[in-house]
């Protein structure tokens, strides 16, 4: 299999209800086995970009007007959101959507069941993301309302694991937490590529921490795509530096725009 049949979005736009276009003309890949940051900052079309991937722009009434999504091979515009986790594409949506009222336990195993998984297999599941989360095997019983913020980041992201993904899309999953929470779980996230195979896209606002971890990025800008390439070419990039890495001085919103020569 070649990469260009894992992920590929190719020259995409978005239009919401009131014919409000969000997108225009984004492309971008994902090669297997790797991380990929979508930076930029809010409104700039990243939370846009991974729901039509994962094909939830129906809930926010939105619907891609123009373009292709290609998963393996295969057009995914007619697969609603449960067909694309059955093939390996899970989102974890910005905000840490727990259900409340469940313990950890109970949360984690509400993943595993979209594959109907035997009892055994969904023990041995759930085991994974313990061995992955030790925390949260600590915090298993407790209900998922009373937890902190990064363990509810973590539930979600194990929540996602449990259905087995090939593709993770990771909304904003540094937002609100402490520094050396965020690290912890971005740590975990390298893990999880490295051992597991799992490919990430990351939408996520701290560039600097981001493309530490990344393979390659994209910087989005008004529902374009400024800039890419490596995530040390971005990150060796005055201009994102500028903008993204917090480089510039209080005065940066009056610098020259991002350059996109070659883009």
């Amino acid at each position: 299999m070649t990469t260009s049949q894992f992920l590929e979005v190719d020259n995409i736009e978005v239009l919401y209800s009131q014919a409000i276009l969000a997108l225009r003309g984004i492309s971008l890949r994902v090669e297997k086995g790797s991380i990929v940051a979508l930076l930029g900052a809010n409104g700039a079309g990243k939370t846009t970009t991974l729901k039509a991937i994962s094909n939830l722009l129906a809930s926010e009434r939105g619907h891609l007007s123009r373009g292709t999504i290609t998963w393996h091979g295969e057009v995914t515009r007619k697969l609603d959101p449960a067909d694309l986790v059955a093939r390996g594409v899970v989102q974890v949506l910005e905000g840490r959507h727990v259900f409340p009222q469940l313990t950890v336990e109970e949360n984690l195993l509400s993943g595993g069941f979209v594959r109907r998984p035997s009892r055994r297999a969904l023990a041995d599941d759930l085991e994974r993301i313990y061995s992955w989360f030790p925390r949260l095997k600590q915090r298993s019983g407790v209900r998922c309302g009373l937890t902190s913020g990064g363990e509810q980041q973590m539930v979600v992201i194990g929540r996602a694991m449990m259905t087995r993904p090939t593709l993770v899309l990771l909304d904003e999953p540094s937002m609100g937490l402490a520094p050396i929470i965020v690290e912890e779980i971005f740590r975990i996230i390298r893990d999880l590529n490295r051992n597991e195979g799992i490919s990430f896209l990351l939408a996520e606002q701290n560039a600097h921490l981001v493309l530490q971890f990344a393979d390659h990025g994209y910087v989005l800008e008004n529902g374009r795509v400024a800039a890419s390439g490596s995530a040390a070419e971005l990150a060796g990039r005055d201009d994102v530096a500028e903008f993204y890495l917090g480089t510039a001085a209080a005065g940066a919103s009056t610098a020259e725009p991002i350059q996109t020569p070659g883009i």
